[in-house]
């Protein structure tokens, strides 16, 4: 039910990567009305329009349906992606949690449901060619993080089948960066102690180059731009985000100054498994095979029924992430903290 100022917006894991780029746009638009941020610790940030409440999505004790009373569009964020070698942990939060958001978002009688699914809900593909958001989504199956992404689109099956009268948009971005999110994607994929400094271009000389190592990039800011366009129009279903052009080890040897070394994937994969079997590595040997399998997306529904388009290429995405880790950014929220090691 909108208010005379514009909608009120409930954003869940508003303290992460993209949910403080989207309450940031949200609370500059004159269009809406209150946002409503829901994260596991309120953060000391206060940006106009907004409040804050403490939500875990592991704990079945809050009431999420009182906390979604009077929402016009409730935007979906949160997700976990640790501990990768507790999965049980993982679904909890993520599947059990999303289900949750659904049925209190039916219970609440929210008009709008904006989910962040994601590049890795789709079923192997195609490295040459990009593929429409009618590609199969049923995920890596040995990947938690895609098994889960997967899990919840059909969970979404289900509700629009139950609840016609919810608008749903289901967001698929590439992966996504942005300078404040360089440390705490540093700590979830490379480990706490992994010094930033190394991901300087003189210290890498060269660059393993690993077949099938092809993906999509999007600024962190370039997706909260479509969230924000998915909550005012009246779009409904899937919307693929992603920058051009694909990253690969020609790209990134470009733009480190590094020479691309071919790697057999077997190698690579024995190494990320060595390491993430000695707890050395947080990001999981499944996941290393999930990428190399993700298919590219095509972004044409984005641009003709949103109205959006990136503003960044990839290549100033990951300039740009490269410098944040280098430096330690972060930004005053507990996920997105600075850290800056060696």
């Amino acid at each position: 039910m909108s208010n005379e100022t514009g909608p009120r917006v409930v954003i869940t894991g508003a303290t992460g990567n993209v949910g403080t780029s989207l309450v940031r746009l949200l609370a500059e638009d004159a269009h809406v009305g209150s946002i409503l941020g829901l994260a596991r610790r309120i953060p000391d940030w206060s940006p106009a329009k907004t409040e804050w409440s403490a939500v875990d999505l592991a704990s079945d004790e809050t009431d999420l349906t009182r906390e979604f009373e009077g929402a016009d569009a409730v935007v979906h964020l949160a997700w976990a992606f640790q501990p990768t070698h507790d999965p049980a942990a993982t679904w909890r939060t993520n599947v059990l949690g999303g289900i949750r958001i659904f049925e209190a978002v039916a219970a609440a009688r929210v008009p709008t449901l904006v989910h962040a699914s994601s590049v890795g809900a789709y079923s192997p593909g195609p490295k040459d060619h990009a593929v429409d958001e009618s590609w199969p989504t049923h995920g890596w199956p040995d990947a938690a993080y895609c098994r889960e992404k997967a899990y919840l689109e059909r969970a979404l099956d289900s509700f629009q089948h139950e609840h016609p009268g919810t608008r749903v948009v289901r967001m698929r971005p590439a992966f996504l960066f942005k300078r404040e999110s360089a440390s705490e994607q540093r700590r979830i994929f490379g480990g706490r102690f992994l010094p930033g400094p190394l991901a300087r271009p003189e210290l890498l000389p060269f660059l393993p180059d690993i077949p099938g190592l092809r993906v999509q990039v999007l600024h962190t800011d370039d997706a909260a731009r479509a969230y924000r366009l998915a909550v005012h129009g009246a779009a409904h279903g899937a919307f693929n985000l992603a920058s051009e052009p694909p990253v690969d080890a020609k790209m990134l040897g470009e733009l480190l100054g590094a020479r691309p070394v071919r790697l057999p994937r077997t190698a690579a994969r024995s190494a990320i498994a060595a390491a993430w079997g000695l707890h050395l590595l947080p990001a999981s040997p499944h996941l290393f095979d999930a990428v190399l399998r993700l298919p590219l997306m095509n972004c044409s529904r984005a641009r003709a029924e949103l109205r959006w388009q990136p503003e960044r290429t990839a290549g100033h995405v990951l300039e740009e992430f490269l410098q944040g880790v280098q430096q330690g950014a972060g930004a005053n929220t507990e996920p997105l903290q600075g850290h800056k090691v060696g």
